[in-house]
């Protein structure tokens, strides 16, 4: 057992807490390693008939990848002689992938922040899968704004989302909350936290062949009070729609311009802080990935974040959010304008470190 993932089983539940409150569950290796290695455990295993996961913070369920760690080992060694860059993608990646094709009910309590990795084993899976947002949700891609990309198949979920949601979220890195998640797909049903020692009596104690059922009916109860019309991008899907349909970061850039819209004022504000050169990235990737399975979409990013790594704008991204604290990044391109359309399609090449084979990962 890790020290910052608890594994029980419970009522032929298999219970995941993540247990790491004071980095908000940043994903590390080792957590990676525990998390993964006990749903191999159960998915076999007769006496366990479902999988839940949830956050032991009021916080946060998980904010993502540990990014400080991905700096401190991306600025001593470079990504492609990494080997510890290397592991903790790889066998991340290979988790979300593991999770899409759980062959039993996985249920992600999504309390408080969401983020990055933590999207990755939420959003994973779609006929076994059933997501619960509370009060406190907070959920974004945001990788953006720290030189990245949405990875752990993001790629894959951001395009299951209505309309142009997906390209939104990605190239903005905007937080949304409960209402917001589940108009986009990216959430299933609403438990308000006070209900949440409900859930857990229920879960230890429902006999149900399919909890996820079970879960549903108790959720049936709060959907009166949970109104449709405090969702955002509901109401901005028109214009969400209109400015990111295009297949240029450029074109979506001229798009807002031309809009003098409060929402296209605030969306310009928003993207003008990002990575111009990861924003046309990710919008190439989230084009690319519309006609791909979440496998081809995983082993895309793997070859994605090399790139990034290579790079190094991830490195600045992160020392101005982490390390200097000065939220200054030094981006490179400085401007959308400047973006090179080669440079962009350069992070979809091949990359392989030089001890790592093609095939040694998402077999």
């Amino acid at each position: 057992m890790s020290s910052h993932v608890i594994t029980e089983i419970k009522n032929h539940i298999g219970i995941i807490t993540l247990d790491r409150p004071k980095a908000l569950n940043s994903l590390s290796l080792e957590m990676v390693r525990t998390i993964t290695a006990s749903l191999l455990a159960w998915r076999d295993d007769q006496n366990v008939r479902a999988v839940f996961i949830q956050s032991s913070s009021e916080k946060a369920f998980c904010a993502g990848g540990d990014i400080r760690f991905f700096y401190d080992v991306g600025t001593q060694t470079p990504m492609q002689d990494s080997a510890l860059l290397e592991d903790f993608f790889t066998e991340e990646y290979a988790l979300n992938h593991l999770i899409h094709f759980y062959p039993k009910p996985y249920i992600a309590l999504m309390h408080g922040v969401v983020m990055g990795g933590g999207m990755g084993i939420a959003q994973s899976g779609v006929s076994s899968r059933l997501r619960i947002v509370t009060e406190r949700t907070k959920m974004a891609m945001p990788e953006v704004n720290i030189g990245l990309f949405p990875d752990v198949g993001g790629g894959y979920f951001l395009n299951q989302t209505p309309g142009q949601i997906g390209a939104y979220l990605g190239l903005t890195g905007e937080i949304i909350q409960a209402a917001d998640a589940i108009y986009a797909n990216l959430a299933d049903v609403y438990i308000p936290s006070t209900s949440i020692p409900d859930l857990m009596q229920l879960i230890e104690t429902s006999s149900a062949a399919d909890i996820r059922q079970t879960i549903r009916e108790f959720a049936a109860q709060f959907a009166p009070q949970f109104a449709i019309e405090g969702c955002q991008l509901a109401t901005h899907k028109t214009l969400i729609d209109q400015h990111f349909s295009a297949n240029e970061l450029t074109a979506i850039d001229t798009s807002l311009r031309a809009d003098s819209s409060p929402f296209a004022n605030t969306t310009l504000a928003t993207m003008a802080k990002r990575s111009p050169l990861m924003m046309a990235v990710t919008l190439e990737q989230l084009r690319r990935c519309q006609q791909m399975t979440v496998a081809e979409c995983l082993r895309l990013e793997r070859t994605m974040v090399r790139h990034c790594f290579k790079h190094g704008e991830v490195l600045e991204g992160v020392r101005a959010l982490v390390v200097d604290k000065d939220n200054l990044p030094r981006w490179s391109p400085t401007n959308i304008a400047e973006v090179n359309a080669a440079l962009v399609q350069s992070f979809f090449d091949e990359i392989w470190p030089a001890y790592a084979h093609p095939l040694a990962y998402l077999r």
